[in-house]
């Protein structure tokens, strides 16, 4: 077994719980020293950092939320001055003001160990080659992902998004044997190698890929590696952590949160804590970010967690895959729908491709929601009966799981729109006026 910090990477949990635990007071008495946000948070509260005596007492401590990373654009956060930042990221706002997040050098080096011990957890060496098709730039993914592979020794190809059959012959020509990007131009690039008679198998080199940046379901990582012969490791993080900083292992199974680096709390709608492995609201605690302290984040993420040792041999809890995400629910006739829920129905039907979209209606004062999917290419057929029963089928399993009705859509292969970038799954045209 191979690990970039051994000794921390199987840590016992009793161990593990413990340095938390320190961390943790350290941070907060840090922060409310430090913040003027969080110790006005505090004091509403009736908290001080001497309260804080167990992991329990992080209930007492108040919460973060998005709007509070807005409400202080740009840098009322931050609690170093700009002598101690080394780089600043920038989140797209596009729903909103965008968040603005500072690094001191310590920051960036943890950001980079986090994503190494999960790159070497799942094969990746300095042997490797990654193409990076991660954006640069502001973006936290494609610079997190380039400085972890770099310093890990691997030879990094930074190629960046878009450009595709570039990306294809860089990956052809050179012995390139890693990509990292979001899921949804993995299979992008897939369905351009298909066009161009490009058998991934043979005329490349690929063995591994990181896919990360927008929520993605486990059938859809089996069809892509089916389809590739890649095998595809999930990775979880946001900007307001550093990026992307948590990977899975080579069993597959749940990324592993550092416990080092990150406490993560799984509550139910009321703020209670739920049983390991049972599914509620992510809430994050960065332990060691120094620049933009991160307390009690509520991310919106709906999964669990589980505490029980990896095959692998790590300790750390792993994270399940992302579910849904309160903040991306949809209403629709009074149902609570999630994007992801739909696409875990796409992804059982052998049928249909990837690639989908959500239309949002309403007709006198009633929602209607489009689902429209494409086919797959071996599945375009002329038959309208046999077409009838793959819509059928897709359609009383999507009633099945939402409890709603949705008019399905079957389009043909590489008509709806592709994305470089994170994908775009919902349009929502409801006007209530």
């Amino acid at each position: 077994m191979t690990y970039w910090n051994e000794k921390i990477e199987t840590m016992p949990k009793e161990d593990l719980k413990a340095m938390q635990l320190e961390l943790l007071k350290e941070l907060v008495k840090n922060t409310y020293r430090d913040s003027k946000f969080y110790r006005e948070r505090m004091d509403a509260a009736g908290v001080k950092p001497e309260d804080i005596k167990t992991l329990d007492d992080i209930r007492k401590l108040p919460f973060m939320k998005k709007t509070d990373l807005r409400d202080n654009y740009p840098d009322k956060l931050f609690v170093r001055p700009y002598d101690d930042l080394v780089r600043i990221h920038v989140s797209s706002g596009t729903t909103g003001k965008p968040t603005v997040v500072g690094y001191t050098r310590n920051d960036l080096d943890n950001w980079a160990e986090s994503l190494d011990r999960g790159m070497v957890s799942f094969g990746m060496s300095k042997s490797d080659m990654l193409q990076n098709a991660h954006g640069y730039g502001l973006f936290t993914g494609g610079i997190g992902v380039h400085d972890a592979a770099t310093r890990l020794g691997a030879t990094v190809l930074p190629i960046s998004t878009g450009n595709t059959n570039r990306q294809i012959d860089l990956m052809c020509d050179l012995p390139v044997t890693a990509i990292a990007g979001t899921p949804s131009y993995l299979f992008h690039i897939a369905d351009t190698c298909d066009e161009r008679g490009i058998d991934i198998r043979k005329d490349t080199k690929l063995r591994l890929a990181i896919a990360g940046g927008e929520p993605w379901s486990e059938s859809m990582r089996k069809k892509l590696q089916d389809r590739t012969g890649i095998r595809v490791h999930n990775c979880y993080g946001a900007s307001e952590f550093y990026g992307p900083m948590f990977l899975e292992c080579k069993e597959q199974c749940g990324v592993h949160v550092w416990a080092d680096l990150a406490l993560i709390e799984i509550l139910d709608d009321n703020d209670n804590p739920v049983p390991d492995g049972q599914k509620g609201n992510v809430v994050v605690t960065m332990l060691k970010k120094e620049a933009f302290p991160l307390i009690r984040y509520r991310i919106g993420d709906i999964t669990s967690i589980t505490w029980e040792r990896c095959k692998c041999g790590r300790t750390h809890p792993r994270l399940d895959r992302i579910t849904g995400r309160s903040d991306d629910m949809l209403v629709v006739k009074g149902i609570n729908v999630f994007p992801s829920q739909i696409e875990a129905v796409i992804g059982e039907m052998p049928f249909l491709s990837p690639f989908y979209m959500i239309t949002l209606d309403n007709k006198n004062y009633s929602d209607h929601m489009l689902v429209e999917v494409e086919l797959n290419e071996n599945s375009l057929t002329d038959d309208t009966t046999e077409l009838a029963k793959m819509a059928k089928k897709l359609d009383s399993r999507l009633k099945e799981v939402l409890n709603i009705k949705a008019e399905v859509r079957l389009a043909l292969p590489k008509t709806l729109q592709r994305f470089e970038g994170k994908s775009k799954h919902v349009i929502d045209n409801r006007s209530y006026e």
